[in-house]
């Protein structure tokens, strides 16, 4: 494959920025912005923290892999995961043509972003710095195996983008 038509998924932890940055970067790439919790939200007529509340964590995770399976098939596209979509290792798999960039952020920079986000399923009961810190654990492992690594911290979504996009035209395929 060429790796100029390779997609860009960007995954990671819960605000790391994966759709603010997202979206630059598929216009600076003049791409496709492919937002999956915004199409799974828009298909299913109801918002993720719904779906998670109706269907639990599985069916939500089910629907979103049915989504990864569609869009691992296509090119040109700059997707943003939602942040537990690639702890799958099938999900990530049908991405491996792609060039998938893991975003982080310290713990207390997470923490900071997340102050009062309301629309958060998985941090909706008990504390949110502990449900966060259980999940950043949990998650290690999957995100570890992700090749590609930006840490956002203090960064502007300028930087990260501009980051990324250098990252994606020198590293060719994979």
């Amino acid at each position: 494959m060429n790796s100029r038509t390779r997609s860009v998924v960007l995954t990671g932890f819960m605000s790391t920025g994966k759709s603010s940055v997202g979206r630059l970067v598929a216009q600076k790439l003049a791409r496709e912005f492919v937002d999956m919790d915004a199409v799974i939200e828009a298909r299913e007529g109801e918002t993720v923290r719904t779906i998670f509340e109706t269907r639990g964590e599985a069916g939500f995770r089910s629907i979103e892999s049915a989504l990864c399976a569609e869009l691992g098939k296509r090119n040109d596209l700059v997707i943003a995961t939602g942040g537990g979509a690639l702890v799958n290792p099938r999900n990530q798999d049908v991405f491996a043509n792609a060039f998938v960039v893991c975003l982080g952020a310290t713990f207390e920079e997470i923490l900071s972003r997340l102050n009062g986000a309301q629309d958060r399923p998985l941090l909706a009961n008990g504390d949110a710095r502990e449900r966060v810190e259980i999940l950043l654990r949990a998650r290690h492992a999957a995100y570890a195996r992700i090749q590609n690594h930006v840490d956002t911290t203090g960064q502007s979504i300028e930087q990260v983008a501009d980051r990324i996009i250098r990252m994606f035209q020198t590293n060719g395929p994979s």
